[in-house]
């Protein structure tokens, strides 16, 4: 007879597991009576659950969109700083660089010291960087600053997939990852119009400005209201966090509860010193993203994902140019250009993750393992990659059918309708399929949810920057059609990574397990 797979939660909490019963001791009460009762797996409600990803979703919007935002007005700081384009293209670059190494040290320290604190780190740092910004008396200020701007913004998104996986079971996860991934992608469409307009009336110093008021606001209310989720500290959320890492709320709640009986108070008490004495600040460890791209499965999953979401990056890249060039259009309707690609993300955001949902509730029924959404269930053994990977497929093709579409119908300057409806199928398909990898990730990195993303983050720009460079050139040499066609076809020709994750991944895990276990005995 096989054994059921057990429940057990990441930090390694040992009521949240449900093991196999014993063998009945007829002289004891029925185990129904001695068992401890099921333990959720997060102890926020539903709606607690949506707000708090909703918020952190809203901070990831702070790193795509400063990316972006600034770009109107590039002409503008050049003749009044008094330097070339290239010398201010640079600033560009230096960001993008930027914000894929800085969330390698972030992203670890959320994992081992907390995510409030990491969160005010990052606005702290990226709201002084937009007053210097806004104040930039000369190139290299502006240099300087907008680098210290990217290390502030850029581990928003690590961050934000960190708290999903906090409060947020395997057999939810597809719609909650869904919801985080639309301000990826509203930050490029927003920023641009935003910006042009910021710059055209105002001008470029009020960008800054408008980016230190808007992290200010959110910096008050993360302050005030965002709980810590770092369940290393918290547990499921029940249990009351050092003082350090309480919010304003909790502080002036904890205030108000000093009324209590002296039977909760005391039961209280203790759980938080349980707690507290088990939480040990870890330095973080940047080398650890790093090291997380020579895994066997880690590697694979996400060379093949930056490299499909560099389509993205083309699109992004060329759109302006080529609207310009083939349909005359000006900045606000560029920008205008990335409201459908934007719209068909978020669709993909509430499609894919429903459906993300569906298949792995089919796999549990499948191996005869219980489905419940409130309780994290133990994947060791499960096929995850499945689970996520037979979603992600199609969505994929999908992606590379409406990018090389995307591509020829630009080329032969058909009706600006058609490449409008083409981005927005593009976006449904790559942002989906990104969706599916995103959840993935989580999956099989449990605990590490901060470091893992850093790593997916610092994937993603280095190839995106690398795309964003050579798009333009290989338009130049092939054409656009043939350009995006060449892109396209990667997507086809790394099939077959796919293939690999979903066949082997639950081998390649549990070698990667037995290996850990090793090398931590060795250094016990």
């Amino acid at each position: 007879m096989s054994t059921p797979p057990s429940l057990e939660r990441p930090n390694g909490d040992n009521k949240s597991v449900q093991s196999l019963p014993l063998a009945q001791d007829p002289e004891k009460p029925p185990d129904s009576e001695i068992e401890e009762p099921d333990i959720p797996y997060s102890s926020f409600t539903l709606w607690e659950k949506r707000l708090i990803v909703l918020a952190a979703a809203s901070t990831a919007l702070f790193s795509p969109m400063t990316a972006q935002i600034y770009f109107p007005a590039l002409p503008a700081i050049s003749k009044d700083l008094g330097v070339t384009t290239s010398q201010i293209n640079l600033t560009v670059t230096t960001y993008m660089i930027f914000q894929g190494i800085t969330p390698m040290f972030f992203g670890s320290l959320a994992d081992s010291g907390g995510r409030r604190p990491a969160y005010l780190v990052c606005f702290t740092i990226y709201i002084a960087a937009n007053i210097g910004l806004a104040l930039a008396p000369s190139y290299g200020a502006l240099l300087g600053l907008r680098c210290l701007q990217s290390a502030g913004s850029a581990s928003t998104v690590a961050l934000c997939f960190a708290v999903v996986a906090d409060v947020v079971t395997s057999a939810e996860r597809g719609q909650y990852i869904g919801l985080t991934s639309v301000p990826v992608v509203l930050g490029p469409a927003l920023g641009p119009v935003i910006g042009g307009l910021l710059a055209q009336y105002l001008g470029w110093r009020s960008i800054f400005w408008f980016l230190t008021i808007l992290a200010g606001v959110t910096f008050v209310l993360i302050l005030v209201f965002y709980p810590e989720t770092c369940r290393q500290i918290v547990g499921d959320g029940s249990v009351a966090p050092p003082a350090i890492y309480r919010s304003v709320w909790q502080v002036l709640k904890s205030r108000r509860r000093r009324t209590e009986s002296d039977k909760d108070g005391l039961s209280r008490q203790a759980s938080t010193a349980s707690t507290s004495n088990k939480f040990k600040f870890k330095p973080p460890n940047v080398l650890e993203s790093i090291l997380m791209l020579f895994e066997k499965e880690t590697g694979l999953l996400l060379g093949f994902s930056s490299i499909c979401f560099a389509g993205f990056y083309c699109v992004a890249t060329a759109m302006p140019t080529l609207f310009a060039k083939n349909y005359g259009f000006n900045e606000v309707e560029n920008g205008l250009m990335f409201l459908p690609l934007a719209a068909g993300s978020v669709i993909a955001a509430f499609i894919a993750g429903a459906f993300t949902n569906r298949n792995f509730k089919r796999h549990c029924d499948k191996l005869g393992i219980p489905y419940e959404r409130s309780k994290q269930q133990d994947l060791a053994g499960f096929p995850i990659e499945r689970a996520r990977l037979e979603i992600g497929f199609p969505l994929l093709m999908l992606a590379a059918v409406m990018l090389v579409s995307w591509g020829w119908a630009v080329h032969a300057k058909t009706h600006v309708a058609v490449p409008c409806v083409l981005s927005g199928l593009l976006g449904v398909g790559i942002v989906g399929f990104n969706n599916t990898v995103n959840s993935l990730l989580i999956d099989i990195h449990p605990g590490k949810a901060g470091t893992a993303s850093a790593a997916n983050n610092l994937t993603r720009c280095l190839v995106g920057a690398g795309a964003s460079a050579a798009i333009v050139p290989m338009i130049d040499a092939m054409g656009t059609g043939w350009a995006f066609t060449l892109v396209g076809g990667l997507y086809v020709l790394g099939c077959p990574v796919l293939l690999a994750l979903m066949i082997r991944g639950v081998k390649w895990r549990e070698q990667l397990r037995v290996k850990r276990e090793k090398t931590e005995t060795v250094i016990a």
